[in-house]
Order: structure tokens, then sequence, then C-alpha cells
């Protein structure tokens, strides 16, 4: 097909080279609509819907520039809203104005599905006010004035998560698998990826969704919606499958031509049904266990359903990417989709032999929808250069001075002292790691995606017993069962953790098995079953983080920390030098390296 026919216009078809393209997710109407159309529900409840976690990316000549999402400059945590904040902020890194842009690429297309939504009033307001091109165009009226309509354009949820995973693997061909809640009518997607195109071998819609089973019984279980689906992976551990396993195994039934059903989610027949699944939910109270409220503790039971849920979402994984692996011969594998994010389910297809190499996408969440729609469209006017994507040390980055002023504005409250070099400032924070205290570690480009990975991070040693609970209880205000996860060197990674020599797993986005004789020396990051949520570090990938973790060695005896997001419950991780010191102080964090800038509190 020509570029004319795929919807490229015509002055990106032209150009060849040169091609800048900024990504957008999130869908900013989605939850304020609901809202209206539905009130009185729980706060929860209003994530049952499309569209958080907007992000922008940009793109120029298929190389990921710049990224982040919305959240971390509106302080509005999974936020949907149109994401000018990190549309500016892609712009002034790239040194262009939105003028130089050549497409806005948004990772929804809803235009197929028009009649589906014309078939009642509150669906077609639905189309309308939430999924229509007119809505997005709407917005970027309002805050990009003057852009063109007709450099904006729309990639289908499911080929854009896609792309953001085949585009970033470093293959010319693999199997790609997408596997989220919902994106248009699709929970699930596969796709043959060979040279630089995609092929649909299968998909599965959303009535039969994995990933809604999963957080309606999140939901059920007393979290949030399209949110806290980590905090039943972090619990799973501590319960026993067994005691709900005939319940999810009757509920999600694999099929012999690799897809799945799942019937409960087609109880729900009323438009009001269907919106917040209330027949589903309504099962799940009769045949499961009684709703958790929020308030209520965490009993046995809660961990048991927990435990049953997550070994049925692997038996999920496996079947599906074992049944295409077979049926295409491929023996590579790139992931994306939020149900990508589950790191259990995606160490043990890792563990499986099912493939020769397993990438996961570390943006694998709607944010990185933005980053796919970008190569696609950047796909359809020329080659991508497809290199294996690094840490995603993609956001904003501050200067001394920015940071100088912040130390300023606060200085009242603190105390500074500057270290002149990378080296020292990894020494003095090396030592203060060896002594038990717990450091913030704020250093060069926020990270793009979910984890934090060394750039905006909360640091400890892993060998302190009670530190896993002093975090918890100080400093993330956190449920205590979750787990914290280690950040090793590359280098010393196969000492501590099941792995091979050299082995990377950069994007804390998979879990190992901590060696047996390791487990006792790693308390602080060492889960109730044995496992950990390993992130390697490169000198390649993040040079000063890995050098930090070279100076905590030579304190330890081990090249490793406990490793945090840096910021509290219900906070987008930091993003500014105020965010990081106002953070810092409002915590039981003891140190904050801001750069190589150490500080405490004036009272300390």
């Amino acid at each position: 097909m020509s570029p004319a026919e795929l919807g490229v216009p015509r002055s990106l078809a032209a150009k060849g080279v040169g091609v800048k393209i900024i990504g957008i997710s999130g869908l900013e109407n989605s939850v304020p609509f609901k809202q209206a159309n539905w009130p009185g529900l729980e706060e929860r409840e209003y994530r049952i819907a499309q569209g958080m976690d907007a992000a922008a990316a940009l793109v120029v000549d298929g190389r990921l520039v710049a990224a982040a999402e919305e959240e971390r400059f509106s302080g509005k945590k999974h936020t949907g809203d149109f994401p000018i904040h990190a549309i500016r902020f892609c712009l002034a890194e790239g040194g262009m104005s939105i003028d130089d842009i050549d497409e806005i690429a948004h990772g929804f297309d809803y235009s197929p599905y028009r009649d589906l939504y014309s078939r009642d009033e509150v669906s077609a307001s639905l189309y309308n006010q939430v999924f229509s091109r007119e809505a997005l165009l709407a917005q970027v009226r309002r805050d990009l004035p003057g852009f063109l309509e007709e450099k904006v354009c729309s990639v289908g949820h499911h080929l854009a998560h896609a792309a953001s995973a085949a585009y970033t693997s470093g293959w010319g061909e693999c199997l790609v698998v997408v596997n989220d809640a919902m994106g248009e009518i699709e929970s699930l997607s596969v796709y043959d990826f060979h040279d630089g195109e995609f092929e649909k071998i299968r998909t599965v819609g959303a009535n039969d969704s994995i990933g809604i089973l999963y957080s309606l019984v999140t939901l059920h279980l007393g979290f949030d919606f399209n949110s806290d689906e980590y905090k039943i992976m972090g619990l799973a551990p501590y319960g026993d499958p067994a005691r709900f396993r005939p319940f999810f195994e009757q509920t999600v039934q694999l099929r012999d031509d690799g897809s799945i059903r799942i019937p409960i989610l087609k109880l729900n027949r009323s438009r009001e049904e269907r919106e917040n699944y209330t027949a589903t939910r309504a099962y799940l109270d009769e045949h499961l266990v009684p709703r958790r409220l929020p308030v209520d503790p965490v009993s046995a039971i809660h961990q048991d359903v927990a435990a049953a849920l997550q070994e049925c979402l692997d038996r999920v994984v496996l079947h599906v990417c074992g049944y295409f692996a077979a049926q295409t011969g491929l023996r590579r594998i790139a992931l994306a989709g939020g149900v990508a994010l589950n790191c259990t389910a995606n160490g043990k297809l890792m563990s499986s032999g099912l493939f020769d190499e397993v990438y996961v996408q570390p943006v694998a969440g709607d944010d990185g929808t933005a980053l796919g729609a970008a190569l696609y469209r950047t796909s359809l006017a020329g080659d991508v250069p497809n290199r294996r994507l690094p840490a995603p040390l993609f956001g904003p980055r501050y200067s001394m001075s920015d940071i100088e002023a912040a130390l300023h504005r606060f200085g009242d409250r603190i105390e500074w002292q500057y270290l002149d070099s990378l080296e020292a400032t990894c020494a003095s924070a090396a030592r203060l790691i060896a002594d038990g205290r717990v450091i913030a570690w704020y250093r060069g480009r926020m990270e793009y995606g979910p984890r934090a990975l060394g750039n905006r991070s909360i640091l400890a040693d892993p060998g302190h017993p009670e530190m896993r609970d002093r975090i918890n209880a100080m400093v993330k205000k956190r449920e205590a069962f979750r787990p914290f996860a280690p950040a090793c060197s590359v280098e010393e990674a196969h000492r501590w953790f099941d792995v091979a020599v050299d082995e990377e797993h950069p994007y804390m986005i998979s879990v190992v098995d901590v060696r047996p004789e390791a487990q006792a020396l790693l308390p602080a990051i060492t889960h109730v079953n044995g496992s950990a949520r390993l992130q390697t570090v490169s000198a390649n990938d993040n040079p000063d983080f890995h050098a930090l973790l070279l100076a905590v060695g030579e304190t330890t005896g081990r090249q490793m920390v406990l490793n945090t997001s840096f910021n509290v419950k219900g906070q987008p991780i930091v993003n500014t030098p105020d965010e990081a010191i106002e953070t810092f102080l409002g915590t039981g964090i003891e140190f904050l390296f801001l750069e190589n800038c150490n500080v405490t509190r004036s009272d300390a």
C-alpha cells in the first residue's frame, strides 16, 4: 500500500528523513464522563475506565529523544489528561517548537467502532465526548493552537503497544504478544513481526480479558482497579493457590486454538452492568469470597485468592505464548500491555524454556503507547532503526542552578554540602548505606515508565533485616506485605541470584530466585517465596548508578542496594528538585543526594 493509502500525510511521506513525531497516550474525558453519568460510585470505581496514564514521547527518525508521563508534571497519579506538560518537555528536550513536529500520533483509534457506540444515547455520548477524533482535536486546539488538524492521527491501541515492543526489541523477527485489560475492544493480540511489519494472527476480545478479570479481583480484594494490580502480585506468595484453584480453573478456560474464554465477564447485559461489571462483581461476591473493604485487614483468605489468581494468570500467559510459539516456530518474544508489567508471570515465561529470548518493553502500560504510536507512524514513512531500548531514562533533568535555587527556597529547613565529584558523592552515599541509613538518590534524567531505575530512587542496604519494615512504615507509608526490589551490578548479579553470568535484567520487570545461600544475607529484598524483582545495572545503561553500586560494594561487600521509587503512597515519582526536597522532608528519609549535593534536615 502507498503511504497515502496508509493514512500518511503527503508532507510526512515525502520527507523520508528527519521525521519528527510526538506520540501521546491518555483519554482526557474518560473519568470525568464516568463521574458525570454514574455519580455516587466509590472513587476507586471511577478507575474502571480506559485512557489512564497519559504520556508523550518524541521520536526523531525512529530514535526516542524524550518521553515522560503527564502525572510527573501535574502531580495527578495515573492521570489521563491531554499530556500538554509532557509534550512541552519533549519539545524543549529536543530543542524544537510544535511547528517542527510532523505529526502527533495518539495511541487509540476508535473510528472503526463508531457504529457500536451508536446503539444507545449514553454510549453515543461516550464516543463523542471521550473516544472520537473530534474530542482529541478539541484538546489539540485548546493546548496547541494552530497545529494543523491533518497532522493529528490515531493508531490502534494494541498496534501501538505492539510497535512499542517490536521496534525496541532489537530483533528483525519475533512473536509479539499484547496483553492488557482493554484497548478499544481487544484485550489480547498476537502478531508475527518480520521485516518491520506486523501480521496479526490472533485477537481476544474484552469480554474474555484476563487483564479485566485480574483488575476486578484486585478491586474485590479492596484495592484500586487499574492501579493496584501489582499489590496482588506481591500478596500472592503469602497464600496457598490450592484453596481457590478450582474456581479460577473453571472461570478461565484455555482453548485449543491458543485463546481463552472467561464466561463470567459476559454476565453483564445492560449498559449499566457493562459499565461497572456489576453482574461479574456480584458473581464474585457469591462464588469467590465476600468483598474486602479498603479499611479491612488483609487476612489469609485474601492471600489465598491472590495466590490462585496469580497462578491463573501465569497459566494463561504460558498457554497463549506457548501455543503461538509452536504455531509460528518463533523463538523470540516481545511483550507489551499492562499485563506484561506482571513480574511474576514474566519470570515464569522466561524460565519456561518456550523461548530463547524474552523481551518485555519496560514501559509496557498505556504510557508506552505514546512511544509505540510514534514508532509505528514513523515506520510508515521509512525504516525504523530497531535497537534494544536501554534503561528508559528519557525524562527531564535539572541543572545545578535549578537545584541550587530549590535548595535556597527550602533554606530554613535544610542544610547541604557540595561534593566535588561523582566519585566523592558515591563514596559518601555508600558509607551511609553501609551504616544502615536510608538515602534518596536524585540524579540525571527521570525514568519513563513505572519503575524507578536509579535516578529517582530511595536506596538502602538490603542486608539489614529491619530495613523493609522500616521503609514501608516511615518512608513509603504502604502495605507491609509488599516487597522491595534489589538493584545489583550486572557483573555481580549471578553471585546472589539464579541468573547466568552477565545476564541482564535492566528494567526491574521480572522475578528471579535469590540463591538459597544468599537469602539470609538479603532479608530486605528476598520475598517470602525466596524470589526478588531484580534490576541489573551496567556501566553502559546508567554509568552513574553503576558507579554508586561499585562504591557500595567497597563498603558492604555487595554491589547491591534496595531500590524503591522516590515517592510516597499516592504520589507520582518525584520530578523536580523542589518535589525531591519536599518529599524528603515529609518522610523518614535521612539523606538526600541531589546530583553532587548531600542534603540533610536543619535539625538533624
